[in-house]
This record gives C-alpha cells, sequence and structure tokens, in this order.
C-alpha cells in the first residue's frame, strides 16, 4: 500500500475543526457511499468541505448540521465518491496538440489510416508540413510503415506521424530528403533508421532517430501549445484526474518543450490541476546540467505547478527491440540475437547522476521499460541511498514491462515507488506478433508484474502515458484488476492472471499512490484537513462484477472544492 503522509483520520484530529465545525459548509455531499482510500480504507456516507479543504468525513447525521443557506448539498443517492485520480505519467500538451493534428489514435488499421490521413491532408492543404500521430505498430507488418505509403497520400508537402507509444516516427520520401537522410546516414547513438534491401531510409525512425527529422517541423505558437494544454486538461477533468505529473518538461526528440504552455496557463489562472513535472535530462550531456535544472525548478515552482521531478529515459520498447535486456532478444526463428536493446546512459554514469540529483533534493523519474534498464535505475537509487542516506524524494520507475523477479523485492527495500501503466497488461494482438516470441517464454512471463510488487510491499503509483494510450483511470482500473481490456470477450486470455490487482488496490494506486508519487500529501485520500480533490462515478464498481468495471463513468470532478467537470455540462 502506498504511505499516507500528513493525513488525520477523524474531524476532530484536524487541527482547524473546531473553527471549521462552528460554521456551514460551502459543499456537502450525503447518501454515500464514500470510499475515503485512507490507510484503513475505509467507508463512510457523507463528507463536508470548506473553501478548498475537507472538514468532515462521517455519516449524514454528522453533516447534516454543517448545512446553512448557502452551501451546496450533494445527494450521492449510491452514486461513489472516491479521492481525485491522479495521474503519475502523462504528456498532456503533445496530447492536447495531436488532438488538434492528424490524429490516427481512434483507428488501428492501414485502411483506415490511409483515409485519415489523405482526409486530413485534403482538409488543410496549406499546411507547410503535416503532422499528428497516434498509429497503431500491429497496423502493419513487423511494425514497419514505408515512405511509399505516405507518398501516395501526400506526394507534395513532408509528412511526419509519430507512433501511438511516440518512440518512432514515419516520414514520407520529402521529409526525408528535406532532412538530408541517405543510404550513407549513420544510425544515432540512441536510435535506429529503419532502411531498405539497398540501404535509403525506408521512412520508420526509432527512438533518437526521429529527431533527425523531428527538429525540422516549425514549432507550434505558444498559443497553440497552451490551447493543447486547456484542451488536455478539459479531457483529463473529464476522466476524473484532478493532478498529474508531466513525465517531460524539456525538449526531447519529436516533442516540444511544454513549459511555455503552463507557464501561460497558470499566469491567466486557467491552470486547474495540480501539476509535478519533471524536468527533462538531456541524455547527451552530463552532470553540468544539474544546475540549469536547479534553477528551473525555482523558476517555475509556484501556484499548482511544481517542477521538482527530472525525468531520466534510460531505455526505449520492446516491439523495437530498444528496450535494455539483461540477455539479447530472440530472432523470428527463436535463436539468439546480438541486440539487447540500448541503455541510454551508461550505467556507472547513471548512478553518478541519480546520486548528485537526490541529493540536491530532487525527485529522479525514470522510464524503465526492460529488465536490464529496471535493474540499472534501482541501482542508481541504491546508489544515491548509500551516498545520501535516506532521503524523502521519492523516486519513482515507469512502465516496468519486463521486471527480473530478483529486482522486485528491491522496490520495497529502496523505497522506488513501481509507477504502473496497467492499461498495457493485456493479451492484445501486438503482443503476439511484436513482443512475445522475441523475449522468449521466460521473460513474457515477468510482464507488467503488479501482483507481485504489490506482494513484495512495493508502493505503487499509477499513470497512463496517453496519449500513448487513453488517458481513463477507469479503463485502467479494469485491465488492471481483469488483465484484459474492456473490448475483450470472455473467451479472451486473461493475461498472467496471477498478477492481476483487486480493485482497492488498484484504485490505492491511481489516487493515494500516485499523490505519494507526486508529493501531493494533502491530496489522495478523503479525510478532514486534506485538499477537496474529489469525484462522484455514476456507481460503485466494488459492487458490480470485474468485468464491469470500465462501464463505470465520472459524473462530476471537484479540485480543491471546486467543480471543474460535470457531466450534466459536457
Amino acid at each position: 500500500m502506498a504511505p499516507h503522509s500528513s493525513t488525520t483520520t477523524s474531524a476532530s484530529a484536524c487541527p482547524s475543526t473546531a473553527t471549521s465545525l462552528s460554521s456551514p459548509a460551502d459543499l456537502v455531499f450525503l447518501s454515500g457511499p464514500v470510499h475515503t482510500v485512507d490507510a484503513a480504507r475505509s467507508r463512510a456516507g457523507a463528507v463536508a468541505v470548506r473553501g478548498e479543504r475537507i472538514v468532515a468525513v462521517g455519516h449524514d447525521a454528522d453533516v447534516r448540521e454543517l448545512i446553512g443557506p448557502g452551501t451546496e448539498v450533494v445527494d450521492l443517492h449510491g452514486k461513489l465518491l472516491i479521492p481525485g485520480f491522479q495521474d503519475a505519467h502523462v504528456h498532456p500538451v503533445g496530447g492536447g496538440m495531436e488532438l488538434a493534428q492528424c490524429d490516427l489514435s481512434a483507428a488501428d488499421t492501414a485502411e483506415a489510416y490511409r483515409e485519415l490521413i489523405g482526409s486530413y491532408a485534403a482538409a488543410h492543404p496549406r499546411a507547410p508540413w503535416i503532422t499528428g500521430g497516434g498509429w497503431s505498430l500491429e497496423a502493419f507488418p513487423g511494425g514497419m510503415p514505408t515512405r511509399q505509403f505516405l507518398d501516395a497520400l501526400v506526394p507534395d508537402r513532408p509528412v511526419f506521424l509519430v507512433n501511438r507509444d511516440h518512440h518512432g516516427g514515419w516520414a514520407n520520401s520529402r521529409a526525408l530528403e528535406r532532412a538530408g537522410l541517405t543510404a550513407g546516414t549513420p544510425d544515432p547513438s540512441d536510435g535506429r533508421i529503419e532502411r531498405e534491401a539497398d540501404g535509403h531510409p525506408s521512412g520508420m525512425l526509432q527512438e533518437g532517430a526521429m529527431r533527425l527529422v523531428a527538429d525540422l517541423v516549425p514549432e507550434p505558437t505558444l498559443a497553440e501549445q497552451t490551447a493543447g494544454l486547456l484542451r488536455a486538461q478539459r479531457l483529463l477533468h473529464s476522466y476524473g484526474v484532478t493532478a498529474w505529473q508531466d513525465a517531460m518538461l524539456g525538449r526531447a526528440p519529436g516533442l516540444v518543450d511544454a513549459v511555455p504552455a503552463y507557464v501561460a496557463a497558470r499566469g491567466e489562472g486557467r491552470l486547474t490541476a495540480r501539476v509535478t513535472g519533471a524536468l527533462w535530462w538531456d541524455r547527451a550531456r552530463g552532470a553540468e546540467q544539474i544546475p540549469e535544472l536547479i534553477a528551473r525548478r525555482d523558476e517555475l515552482t509556484g501556484g499548482r505547478l511544481r517542477a521538482t521531478s527530472v525525468k531520466i529515459m534510460q531505455d526505449g520498447i520492446a516491439e523495437n527491440h530498444t528496450a535494455a535486456m539483461l540477455s539479447p532478444y530472440l530472432t523470428a526463428c527463436g535463436c539468439a540475437s546480438d541486440n539487447s536493446g540500448i541503455s541510454f546512459i551508461d550505467p556507472e554514469e547513471l548512478r553518478t547522476y541519480v546520486t548528485l540529483l537526490d541529493a540536491e533534493g530532487f525527485q529522479v523519474h525514470f522510464h524503465a521499460l526492460g529488465d536490464r534498464a529496471v535493474r540499472e535505475a534501482l541501482d542508481a537509487v541504491e546508489a544515491a541511498r548509500r551516498a545520501n542516506g535516506w532521503r524523502d524524494t521519492r523516486p519513482h520507475l515507469a512502465h516496468l514491462q519486463v521486471v527480473h523477479p530478483d529486482d522486485v523485492p528491491r522496490f520495497r527495500r529502496l523505497g522506488a515507488t513501481a509507477n504502473i501503466q496497467a492499461l498495457w497488461a493485456a493479451h492484445e494482438p501486438q503482443m503476439d506478433e511484436l513482443t512475445i516470441p522475441f523475449l522468449g517464454a521466460q521473460r513474457a512471463s515477468w510482464q507488467y508484474p503488479f501482483g507481485d510488487l504489490l506482494r513484495a510491499g512495493a508502493t505503487l503509483a499509477a499513470g497512463s502515458d496517453w496519449p500513448v494510450s487513453s488517458p481513463d483511470p477507469l479503463a485502467a482500473l479494469h485491465v488492471a484488476v481483469n488483465r484484459r481490456t474492456p473490448e475483450a470477450p470472455p473467451s479472451a486470455p486473461v493475461f498472467l492472471p496471477e498478477q492481476r490487482l483487486d480493485l482497492g488496490s488498484a484504485l490505492a494506486a491511481y489516487t493515494a499512490g500516485s499523490a505519494y508519487a507526486n508529493h501531493l500529501d494533502e491530496t489522495g485520500s478523503i479525510q478532514p484537513g486534506k485538499l477537496a480533490d474529489l469525484v462522484v462515478l455514476d456507481r460503485d464498481p466494488f459492487d458490480g462484477p470485474p468485468e464491469e468495471i470500465a462501464a463505470t463513468r465520472v459524473l462530476e470532478t471537484f479540485v480543491g472544492g471546486r467543480r471543474v467537470y460535470a457531466a450534466d455540462d459536457a
């Protein structure tokens, strides 16, 4: 279970209770249930809020005396009140902007992409570039679309479309020519240019190779970036998300720096969510960037934005064989290859950097997907603990697709939070086509070990990685509990059923666990004295079968006692 810092368990324990209970509340919820996600995972029936904070939690009779003539009363009528969801790994600015570009995320076939790309290009004849993304690897043989596919649709302008996981980009011939890419262009150290038989770039650019084209795409305006953030904020609030950790503030391959959008929205008073920003670690540089990160943290932290984390991307993804593995990937015939993925930062240097960042009070947010990257990240946390002592920096490792069993108990021992993207832990076609055959049976059985991590005492946080996948926490909870997608038929296989989570633990990861990872200790549970970040669901998913969790919908979302989303108004 996630630690619960600075919590109280009753109205009498709140320092301001005497004053709070002597005057009416601003907002009252009656006729629960209320799932508090407190240390006991207790249930209540009513909640009272004054200003930004919860002043009472109990039963209807306990709270009715706080209703005054100006109190707004929400009768839950059996609907469930929970703490606001918190996404511990998300990219809202990029996701919000992609919704206004050539958005392919709702489709999953090559024919659908042909129609969407062609229609978008026709509708935007003056756009100098066609950009966007969200396409799925499984739509193309071997996950490899071609430049010729795009050339037939858009022969006159450059096209660059990032895939759904944002670890690869698809370019047409015009874009490749604009970047000067030829058969003689070498692969960058942190990426790969996929090639045709004669060595000419095929149009698919993996990892760091994306920037060879992405750096040429015209920068979006500040207005476009800010509009993207606000579009994303509306969407996330509609899913009950009240706070998040932006997993990349800074420039990275194929992505713009989200900082200006946050600063603009905060300055205009339009940032309603609570945001922890993870400053991007430039893997082409070393420790000399730490003073810059400190200065940026000081500059950006204020109001509902704090930049107290640093994002280190240690490896890629399994589907394109850039996730760092302890042993080589298999070939299509089942033999060992000569490729075990990419560690983007030398492990010894990683230990040094993490130790220095920890000493400066930074949380480190790792992208660690393969078992070698997970081990290297944990080794770095261990080195920091040994050098600096136990500091409340709350490092966390995101994605965790393949975790060696020997490393599972290290999360608890080192105080490293397991940041899970539960929506991925299902047996989808991509798993059979691009992952399991190249991992082999043993490593495939180590994928997304949520149950093992929970049983080992690890703190679990949860996130979506949107726009890589849906930002809907209820869909993610469904998969965490069922290990099948919401669309899967009853006959679909359960993916590693021993790794299923119970709904209470999964919900705690997406609320209290992510609040812990985000250093938002005044949120994450429903208790007197805490901030009133709350969500009303249309039903109590604990009362229904697990197969129906994803049918649950958010009716209202509150941040600091203020309603930021209502389904009736949407």
